[in-house]
C-alpha cells in the first residue's frame, strides 16, 4: 500500500487528528470540534468545524465521505458527498452535514462525524469534436437498465 505524507495543523488546542480506525481502512475519521453541543434539527443542514487544516500533496485531493453508521442509525449524512478538498486549500475543514432522521441529532466535541479518503488527481484535456463513438448505450441514462 502507497504512503504520501500531509502535514496537518491544529487550529484549536482540543481538535483531534483524523485516523485510520482498522488496518486496511480507506478512510480516515474525521472529529467534530465545535465550542459545544451543535444541534441538528430533523431536516436541516449546518456546518461541524474540525479544528484542523491540511496541506495535501500537488496531485491528489482529499474527499470527504459520510459514515455508513450515522445513516443507518440516525438519518445522518453529508449535503455534497464526495466533498472535496483541493491541493491549494488551506483552511479548516467543515462539515456540512444534514439530519435526515426524525428526531434532534447532537454533535458533541470529539465524535467521528466523516471519513477522509486520499486519493490521486488526474487533469483532463478536453477535445471538441463533432460526433462521439457511438455504445450499446448510448444516450441511456437514470434507469434505461431497469431498477
Amino acid at each position: 500500500m502507497k504512503t504520501i505524507t500531509i502535514k496537518v495543523k491544529r487550529l484549536h488546542s482540543k481538535a483531534m487528528l483524523p485516523a485510520y480506525m482498522s488496518p486496511h481502512a480507506a478512510g480516515m475519521d474525521l472529529y467534530a470540534c465545535p465550542d459545544g453541543e451543535v444541534v441538528v434539527k430533523p431536516g436541516c443542514r449546518t456546518i461541524v468545524p474540525t479544528g484542523i487544516a491540511l496541506a495535501i500533496p500537488v496531485g491528489y485531493e482529499g474527499q470527504v465521505r459520510p459514515r455508513s453508521g450515522l445513516a443507518l442509525h440516525h438519518g445522518v449524512t453529508l449535503v455534497n458527498t464526495p466533498g472535496t478538498i483541493d491541493a491549494d486549500y488551506r483552511g479548516e475543514l467543515g462539515i456540512i452535514i444534514i439530519n435526515h432522521g426524525d428526531e434532534d441529532f447532537v454533535v458533541s466535541p470529539g465524535d467521528r462525524i466523516a471519513q477522509l479518503v486520499i486519493a490521486p488527481v488526474h487533469r483532463a484535456v478536453l477535445e471538441t469534436v463533432e460526433e462521439l463513438d457511438e455504445t450499446d448505450r448510448n444516450e441511456g441514462g437514470f434507469g434505461h437498465t431497469g431498477f
